[in-house]
């Protein structure tokens, strides 16, 4: 949810289209290794991926602060270099998904069904998370006259600050 926060920080809700291509594209992402780790196509090292999650995070908000400056103004394409970033990140926040996962299906042979099931389900979780996150926007905008600048440096910030606390928290460290 973290992620979806620091990645969805910089539009508004007539943004929406973009946001939806956003968490389609990180969907995409994370269901490609949930797919490969669940089925034991790929192996990687849990410690080193919740210590890359976070940092996943944080990389975002950092871009984020990069488009501070260009907040007022508009950007026409739905696929940008953001869903490229989702994308990619997502590769590695469905492998931090697998581990659990896997428990969930046991050894049941519709692995592929439950599996379908499972992805849809968390891109409507983050459809939800992330239209609640627009409407706060569009409330912290319109009610309280709050700057779009202002609304990206905060969610960004707190997404930032909470993400250097996650990576100091793992066995990396």
């Amino acid at each position: 949810m973290l992620f979806l926060l620091a990645l969805s920080a910089i539009y508004t809700p007539s943004d929406w289209r973009k946001v939806l291509a956003l968490v389609t594209s990180f969907t995409i992402g994370h269901s490609i290794t949930l797919a490969l780790a669940t089925f034991r196509l790929i192996t990687f090292d849990t410690a080193l991926i919740e210590f890359l999650i976070p940092v996943t995070i944080l990389l975002t908000c950092v871009s984020n602060f990069f488009r501070l400056k260009g907040a007022a103004t508009k950007q026409h394409a739905v696929w940008s270099f953001h869903n490229l970033l989702a994308l990619l990140f997502g590769l590695v926040h469905g492998m931090g998904f697998s581990n659990f996962l896997r428990s969930l299906l046991g050894q049941n042979g519709e692995i592929w069904q439950q599996l379908l099931a499972f992805n849809v389900g968390i891109e409507l979780g983050q459809l939800l998370i992330v239209g609640l996150l627009l409407i706060l926007c569009f409330l912290a905008m319109h009610l309280f006259r709050a700057k779009k600048r202002d609304w990206i440096l905060v969610l960004s910030s707190a997404a930032a600050g909470i993400s250097l606390v996650l990576m100091m928290e793992t066995s990396i460290f």
